[in-house]
């Protein structure tokens, strides 16, 4: 079920309604009704994979309870391992079983041998790198004895499967979320309020911004071979828009959807291309994602700690992993090595941590130095984010090369019968209403809230007519 769907426009009132005027007082019923709006909402998709998750999350539950019971490290150690075999392997199966196949033939192809190609017709359950992270974080934490194993199996199961967060994130972790089922809630205007709040952001990232792109970006990526410079260099800022309003606008979505119902979730985008260097894009981008690596595989490998040898092989794994995490296909690993790249001179020179504060803090306007260290990571996000749309890695380095070698700056005619003037004034608006409201969660603060909130409205209903109503990006990943 999508956000921006019409089923969903009836779910949520209906989840709402039951949840706060049903079973309201009674934690329990709460809980079981939330955990079955999930699974509904998760079967929507594909109910044959309600069995994944439901299996994933007994094998989690029962092995946490056993460790958590335990004072055998061995012991303790062995349930671990078996977590990480259980929960990794059917990742590695349902993700990446044919991208090992095929790149195990190719690899003998180019040596001579020819090699049978013979793989499954695999369907990529939705959402299984984002709910296999968050068990697998449930289980790490409880035995390092963070946190302690759940006795209740409903409460457990609901979070595993809590449907604002299920299919794209944020990454929960479990001693953050899990304890929120725990505690009696209430209905909190003002929590309801900041929540709506989140949703129509959310929704205007979505619709208005990435959706409006994905025809550009389409049109652009399927031609690169006839399109010259300017609109190749248009097509990846219209990409870097797309993908960020899309993943930006769905974050938002389910941390104001879980805000509705009463939850806190942590925080997954925060500006991320007003970041002046590479490590605080890293800071501001799917922080779910950076932080998990970070506190379950790069602290683990030893962190900064050690030799500027270790600790540039510790950047070069996680960015590499993180790339892989995100699809099965070469143009994501090497897209993780570039940054990984663009990261390493940083780190050589001890600035990793030299840009904590707010851009332009108490400032309408950036500096000229704060101007071009923005526009300097941009330009690096966009040549990244080549790789990452790309078909393959042959394929985003023609579209480079072409940028060079096209060299034409007039603005050409799409196929979708469509100039990009609208569409750069729309991301002009977009930039402007973000950089004054930089230091907040989202845009409705301030004055001329309610002239805000009617301007996103009327954006939504316009242009939302017109929108492919396009799939969130990372529903494949």
């Amino acid at each position: 079920m999508l956000f921006n769907s019409f089923e969903f426009l009836i779910f949520l009132p209906v989840v709402f309604i039951m949840y706060w005027f049903v079973f309201k007082g009674n934690l329990k019923a709460q809980n079981i009704f939330i955990l079955v709006a999930s699974y509904f909402f998760y079967g929507w998709w594909d109910y044959r994979f309600l069995a994944l998750i439901a299996f994933s999350t007994i094998v989690d539950y029962s092995i946490a309870v056993v460790m958590s019971g335990s004072e055998n490290k061995a012991k303790r150690k062995m349930l671990l391992i078996t977590s990480l075999v259980v929960n990794l392997g059917l990742l590695g199966f349902f993700k990446y079983y044919g991208f090992f196949v095929n790149s195990w033939v190719d690899a003998f192809s180019s040596l001579g041998i020819e090699m049978h190609r013979s793989t499954l017709n695999i369907i990529l359950p939705v959402g299984i790198s984002f709910y296999t992270f968050q068990t697998l974080s449930y289980t790490i934490d409880v035995y390092r004895r963070k946190l302690p194993a759940s006795k209740h199996f409903i409460n457990f199961a609901a979070y595993v499967a809590f449907f604002p967060q299920l299919v794209a994130g944020p990454i929960e972790r479990a001693t953050n979320l899990l304890p929120q089922f725990s505690k009696e809630r209430t209905f909190n205007e003002e929590q309801a309020i900041s929540g709506i709040n989140l949703i129509l952001w959310g929704l205007f990232q979505k619709v208005v911004i990435a959706d409006s792109c994905a025809p550009y970006v389409n049109s652009i990526f399927d031609n690169y071979e006839s399109m010259n410079s300017l609109s190749l260099i248009l097509g990846a800022v219209y990409f870097a828009f797309q993908i960020y309003g899309d993943f930006a606008g769905y974050s938002n979505i389910a941390i104001g959807t879980a805000r509705l119902l009463g939850f806190d979730l942590m925080r997954n985008f925060n500006y991320p291309y007003f970041s002046r260097d590479m490590a605080e894009f890293w800071r501001r981008w799917h922080i779910s994602l950076s932080t998990w690596f970070r506190d379950y595989l790069y602290i683990p490998l030893g962190g900064s700690r050690g030799s500027k040898w270790m600790q540039l092989r510790n950047v070069m794994i996680i960015f590499i992993v993180s790339g892989f995490w995100h699809g099965a296909n070469w143009t994501f690993v090497f897209w993780g090595f570039l940054h990984a790249l663009f990261f390493i001179p940083i780190l050589l020179l001890n600035r990793n941590r030299s840009n904590l504060n707010q851009v332009s803090e108490n400032r309408i306007l950036p500096s000229l130095k704060e101007l071009s260290q923005m526009l300097m990571t941009f330009f690096l996000a966009c040549v990244a984010w080549v790789f990452f749309r790309a078909s393959n890695i042959t394929e985003a380095f023609q579209y480079l090369q072409n940028i060079y070698e096209n060299l034409s700056f007039n603005i050409q005619y799409l196929n979708i019968e469509r100039y990009s003037v609208e569409m750069l004034l729309i991301i002009f608006i977009f930039i402007c209403y973000e950089w004054f409201h930089r230091g907040k969660e989202h845009p409705f603060y301030g004055k001329w809230k309610w002239l805000k909130i009617a301007s996103v409205i009327l954006l939504l209903l316009t242009l939302g007519v017109y929108s492919n109503h396009q799939d969130f990006i990372y529903f494949q990943f």
